[in-house]
């Protein structure tokens, strides 16, 4: 039993690593000349070093290292492999970079350890199939392709400065909270050691940021999400009825939580289709810039994208009786809504123009 001070303490022992480690690697990288130059689809016009994943990777693990039993790592360890080798993946992408297609395909090892050896699958689809089981060639395929979909949305919202360690550290918040209530203490020491980590990384990307995330940062940071939401979604539908936990939608209550990069990646997946272009191709579709085309500032746009993913987040508590069946539409309808409403205040400036 892990107690919640001492999830606390290891958390901000994850912070205070990050803390200081970051002045260090921002350091060293300006001394190397490891820049995320400026680009067609980037928003920012000055050389800024990347790979702030290495201090929050470092500052983690050195916190998980002190408070996990050694059984733990053990039982654990194809998870903690999992994530060496997306950061791995993320450190090579940074430093020689890979084309989409290169980095898609290689992601599919760490996934493969992930799903294959640690056993983190779906088994059922819960409410839109009554419970029924899935056949385990079709389990391992939906796990697969969920646990990809959520690591490379989760990268794809890291455009601005602070937005994907707001995201994160929001994700992680919940999931480290829920982890604790349904008596699964080392998940939540998992996810608030994180959380103090990317917390650390927010006070040097905070915009004007002197560090990004690099995909070393929003790569591995999206596997972590991506595993801490199927292993909520299993947990929470075998939680018996009337637990303290137990939310009625397992499924959507995950999409709640998750929202912002789900929505984002379906977005401009939908836009690029329908444009008859590829899915991989880089634009300035995304939420992010959609907020900046409002006149935003880069905080500003993090602050109400923050907000709605609070906002959903909230939906789900106080849907959380509520099934999956009729959960979901309403998250549908609320994504609509947010989309056709952006859409309209960009038109907006436009054709007060015109009628001038």
């Amino acid at each position: 039993m892990i107690t919640l001070t001492r999830i606390g303490i290891f958390a901000f022992t994850a912070f205070l690593v990050s803390f200081l480690l970051f002045p260090v690697i921002i350091k060293v990288l300006k001394r190397l000349q490891w820049f995320d130059l400026p680009g067609t689809h980037k928003i920012h016009s000055e050389v800024v070093p990347s790979m702030g994943g290495i201090p929050v990777l470092v500052g983690s693990s050195l916190a998980l290292l002190m408070s996990l039993p050694l059984q733990q790592w053990i039982s654990m360890k194809f998870f903690f492999i999992s994530v060496a080798l997306m950061f791995l993946i993320g450190l090579r992408d940074d430093v020689l970079a890979l084309t989409p297609r290169q980095k898609l395909v290689s992601q599919f090892l760490p996934v493969f350890v992930l799903v294959f050896l640690d056993d983190v699958i779906l088994y059922s689809f819960y409410d839109f199939s009554n419970g029924a089981p899935l056949p385990l060639p079709i389990a391992y395929f939906i796990s697969l392709f969920t646990v990809v979909i959520i690591s490379n949305a989760y990268n794809l919202i890291d455009g601005i400065d602070g937005l994907a360690g707001t995201i994160g550290v929001i994700v992680l918040c919940f999931f480290g909270s829920w982890f604790y209530v349904a008596d699964q203490q080392f998940l939540s020491l998992i996810a608030f050691c994180f959380a103090g980590a990317l917390s650390a990384f927010l006070l040097f990307n905070w915009q004007p940021s002197t560090i990004f995330m690099g995909d070393t940062g929003a790569l591995t940071i999206g596997l972590i999400l991506s595993f801490l939401a199927v292993r909520f979604i299993n947990s929470n539908s075998a939680l018996p009825d009337g637990h303290i936990a137990k939310f009625g939608a397992s499924i959507s209550t995950a999409i709640c939580v998750l929202i912002i990069p789900i929505f984002d990646t379906l977005r401009v997946i939908i836009y690029r289709l329908t444009h008859f272009q590829s899915p991989f191709h880089a634009d300035k579709n995304h939420i992010h810039h959609k907020f900046l085309g409002l006149g935003m500032s880069h905080a500003g746009a993090v602050r109400r994208i923050g907000g709605i993913n609070l906002v959903f987040i909230i939906l789900s508590l106080l849907l959380k009786d509520q099934s999956d069946v009729v959960l979901l539409p309403v998250i549908v309808v609320l994504c609509l809504v947010i989309h056709f409403f952006l859409r309209w205040r960009q038109l907006k400036p436009y054709e007060s123009l015109t009628n001038a």
